[in-house]
């Protein structure tokens, strides 16, 4: 979750005193419009009506779907939200092109800076399940979009988790030769994993390094027929000679037919 700056806990607050509900049911339908993207929600809360959903032009669905009063609220609520999320500088929509409703300036940012909340990992990824450090290296993990952040001295670099399951990060010396995590494979090195980006700029793709060096870098044999079965060439040779014999094949046609039968050897 991202932290709340001051006019947000403001905001907060006066929708809860509006609405006659708490904060926290309150922070629960921001989260949901957010997720939204600022024109639906799926919300669940109890002051709510229990779960939920909300899609901007009228529909409103609660748990006791002939509470209309309830559904009243939850629209107005939703709706108030989604114009403030509106307002946020680069949120839904460029700072440039904010709207602003029935005349009011925007409140201001919801929302805590990355950088004064300590964020030190891209933003896109959102909140780590875990983080730590130790010197001058520090970790984020990131479970859902299969990511892992190391800080190294101020260089960012962001791995890709392929389908490992991290328990845990460790770190032995400086630098990220020594650091490995663990997981439902075992202990494993952090280089094993393939690098996305560094300080922000994507790097190249790499190998398939769970391959083995020959499937990486050799390219397939080509297509060879299979060799005509020397069996079936004698077969025919023989049955050939027994026509030749009868009389029923000429000698130069025995020895025409024998050649290119030979050739296939």
């Amino acid at each position: 979750m991202q932290q709340l700056s001051a006019q947000g806990q403001q905001f907060i607050q006066g929708l809860a005193q509006r609405y006659g509900i708490s904060t926290d049911a309150a922070i629960t339908m921001l989260y949901a419009v957010m997720n939204g993207n600022g024109t639906m929600a799926q919300f669940s809360h109890p002051e709510l009506g229990g779960s939920g959903q909300w899609m901007m032009g009228g529909m409103t669905m609660v748990g006791d779907m002939f509470n209309y009063g309830l559904k009243s609220k939850v629209d107005g609520l939703c709706v108030e939200i989604s114009n403030q999320l509106m307002n946020q500088p680069g949120y839904f929509q460029p700072a440039q092109s904010q709207f602003q409703s029935s005349g009011n300036a925007p409140v201001g940012n919801l929302f805590v800076s990355a950088a004064a909340a300590g964020q030190w990992w891209p933003g896109d990824l959102g909140s780590p399940s875990s983080t730590g450090g130790q010197n001058n290296v520090r970790y984020a993990v990131f479970p859902s979009s299969r990511r892992l952040v190391v800080d190294i001295g101020g260089q960012v670099t962001v791995y890709d988790t392929l389908d490992n399951q991290i328990g845990g990060v460790s770190q032995q010396q400086g630098g990220n030769d020594s650091m490995t995590f663990s997981s439902q494979y075992g202990t494993i090195s952090v280089n094993s994993l393939p690098v996305i980006s560094i300080n922000g700029y994507q790097q190249q793709p790499q190998q398939n390094f769970m391959a083995p060096p020959a499937q990486q870098f050799n390219e397939a044999p080509a297509y060879q027929a299979p060799a005509a079965q020397e069996g079936d060439v004698f077969a025919k040779i023989e049955r050939l000679a027994d026509l030749f014999k009868k009389g029923i094949l000429t000698e130069q046609e025995f020895t025409t037919k024998k050649a290119e039968l030979l050739s296939q050897l």
